[in-house]
């Protein structure tokens, strides 16, 4: 398995200048180690809605990738959103989702099925053709540069775990950082 810190550090090396929107537990992380905060979207109280927002904003803005980072429970509670974005065909569109089996930020609480759930089977099956899992940070860190010259929608999922640089909760004001983001997007 791979140390979400190490694969936050991973996609934070190659990023450049990506929209990063990211939820959850990978968000705690990428808040802490991103070089390019103007260009970063957390998002806070809208568990599930991650892979929506950059949705819109990879139809908003082709000429930028634009990764979501997105937890395992959260993409559970809209998994629908896997066949608006198939169907969609964003080409800069790259979906991490960090697969630890568990409601990390809400305490724990496994998620139901966690153990059954093949996570790039249920992407492929709603129309994303590039589908992958890593579990090595090794093989991810090799593979992430040609993954990300793919054209997308694609689908990583990265089967993770959390240790002590877990940074915990905090929130940020999500207007604020929309309005800023909106002003470097202008």
């Amino acid at each position: 398995m791979i140390n979400s810190y190490d694969a936050v550090e991973a996609i934070n090396e190659v990023r450049a200048d990506a929209i990063v929107v990211s939820i959850m537990t990978p968000n705690r992380y990428f808040e802490k180690l991103s070089k390019n905060k103007d260009l970063d979207l957390p998002v806070f109280g809208a568990m599930g809605k991650a892979s929506d927002i950059a949705l819109g904003l990879s139809i908003a803005r082709p000429d930028k990738k634009v990764f979501v980072l997105d937890g395992d429970g959260s993409l559970l509670m809209n998994a629908g959103s896997l066949v608006t974005i198939a169907a969609q065909k964003p080409k800069n569109f790259f979906h991490f989702v960090f697969n630890d089996g568990i409601y990390s930020t809400t305490g724990g609480q496994p998620i139901p099925g966690s153990k059954i759930i093949d996570f790039p089977g249920l992407a492929k099956s709603c129309g994303y053709e590039k589908c992958f899992q890593f579990e090595e940070i090794e093989e991810f860190v090799a593979k992430l540069p040609l993954v990300l010259q793919m054209k997308g929608p694609v689908f990583l999922n990265l089967k993770v775990f959390n240790d002590s640089r877990d940074p915990g909760m905090y929130m940020r004001d999500i207007a604020k950082v929309m309005k800023d983001l909106r002003a470097v997007l202008d």
